[in-house]
């Protein structure tokens, strides 16, 4: 049986938030015949992101196959989504037998709703540590000034483009370093913005 990445879609998503991890783990499976990246949303129409990029899911919450890993995007969407039963309720149900549950951004709110990150250490966008914070209160440890950090099977991610790292660390971690290497060069990912931001 070969490996399944399922990454989650919801209204009002950050679109690099999955199409990053999508293009990394896409890139990873292409030589593996048995493994897939799937799409998942809580119903089978098309999923608006916050930019207006609509995506058709794979798969909705009822038919998803069982995964090795769960990707959780982040996005203004996930204000409601950290309080979606529905998408909470099914997390939990597939979250246990994953290798790696993995957010990017605000994704780790939702992660919270379902209760996937006690006692974790754990990151998010920096616009939204203190959001975090507040909702996390003692059960999780949130970090400033990191990409990514993995706590045990689960990986939390910073803003947008660290998506693209930590999923290239899970490659690593899934495939091994070298693939993740090859990976890496085969999207050209060596970043130099033009302008550096200010901080």
């Amino acid at each position: 049986m070969g490996i399944t990445i399922g990454i989650v879609l919801y209204e009002g998503m950050e679109e690099l938030d999955f199409c990053g991890p999508y293009e990394v783990f896409g890139m990873a499976v292409a030589s593996q015949d048995d493994d897939r990246v799937v799409t998942i949303a809580e119903a089978s129409e098309p999923v608006r992101g916050f930019h207006g990029l609509r995506v058709l899911p794979d798969h909705a919450f009822d038919d998803a196959p069982p995964l090795d890993v769960l990707v959780v995007p982040g996005g203004l969407g996930s204000r409601q989504e950290m309080r979606n039963d529905k998408l909470l309720d099914w997390l939990r149900r597939v979250a246990p037998p994953c290798r790696w549950i993995t957010s990017v951004c605000t994704g780790s709110l939702i992660l919270h709703g379902a209760g996937l990150l006690n006692g974790a250490r754990v990151t998010t966008h920096w616009g939204a540590l203190a959001l975090l914070r507040e909702e996390v209160g003692d059960a999780s440890t949130v970090l400033d000034d990191v990409r990514y950090v993995r706590d045990g099977n689960v990986v939390t991610a910073a803003g947008v483009s660290a998506g693209i790292d930590m999923s290239l660390w899970v490659v690593g971690q899934l495939y091994g370093p070298e693939r993740a290497r090859q990976v890496q060069r085969m999207m050209q990912y060596d970043p130099a913005p033009p302008y550096q931001a200010e901080v």
